[in-house]
């Protein structure tokens, strides 16, 4: 379902069930953001206030979050209550969380675990790969599989078992394989619609799946996430066609 905002962009609604809601994040919009920054938080909240016809605050709990410049499936909860439940899902690790990525290079084996030690850097917004013995570093494990390649990439579906800072993206680009467009760990291409300003700029990694327990009726709940055009553009289309919705 789609719905359009104040600003006209599209929001793209993929599970509404009381107060549990997943939009599918477009690429180069932040989570979350200071007064006065567009975000995806702030676009919900005028979405629901002109849906329900509010005149007051809007509660929006946000159980985890994606990075700006990244897609996909995202989970908000309307109420307290739900927020603390879906919270505690994310910190038990019990949320199943899958992940498109589109990189740079031939990633070898077809499958394989990935673990690391991260350390995020202080005051940034980046993270490094460090030793195990670093006090520093925290466990980072991921699961993939290649599902396609073509001359200078491949596409990959990403399983986190933790979920650190720029997890992902850090731990491809420390074996050589940046995510397309991610110019900050060192991937040379651009990927989807050009921007002057880079914070507006995609990356080829998309939250493809979300799976969680509902906060009040305890169902198990799965969403995918279609992913945009930007997936379907010269070199890659043929890795991705006939993928681009659920």
């Amino acid at each position: 379902m789609q719905v359009m905002d104040t600003t006209d962009s599209p929001l793209e609604i993929l599970y509404q069930d009381g107060p549990c809601l997943v939009i599918n994040k477009p690429a180069g919009l932040l989570t979350q953001a200071p007064s006065g920054i567009d975000s995806l938080e702030v676009r919900i909240k005028v979405f629901t206030k002109q849906q329900e016809q509010k005149t007051g605050n809007v509660y929006l709990g946000l159980p985890h979050r994606l990075d700006r410049p990244a897609s996909g499936a995202i989970v908000f909860a309307r109420h307290v209550r739900a927020a603390r439940r879906l919270s505690k899902q994310f910190a038990d690790r019990s949320v199943s969380k899958i992940y498109w990525a589109l990189v740079e290079g031939d990633v070898q084996p077809d499958a394989g675990t990935w673990t690391d030690y991260l350390h995020k850097r202080h005051g940034m917004a980046e993270a490094i790969v460090v030793s195990e013995h670093d006090p520093r570093g925290k466990q980072a494990v991921l699961h993939y599989r290649v599902m396609g390649r073509t001359a200078d990439a491949s596409w990959l579906e990403i399983e986190l078992e933790t979920g650190r800072t720029h997890q992902i993206r850090v731990q491809a680009a420390s074996r050589g394989h940046p995510i397309l467009g991610d110019g900050q760990y060192g991937s040379s291409r651009l990927f989807g619609q050009p921007h002057d300003d880079y914070r507006l700029r995609a990356i080829a990694l998309h939250a493809r799946q979300l799976g969680f327990s509902h906060p009040m009726t305890r169902r198990a709940v799965e969403v995918v996430a279609p992913v945009s055009d930007a997936w379907l553009s010269a070199g890659i289309a043929e890795l991705v066609s006939g993928c681009k919705g659920p």
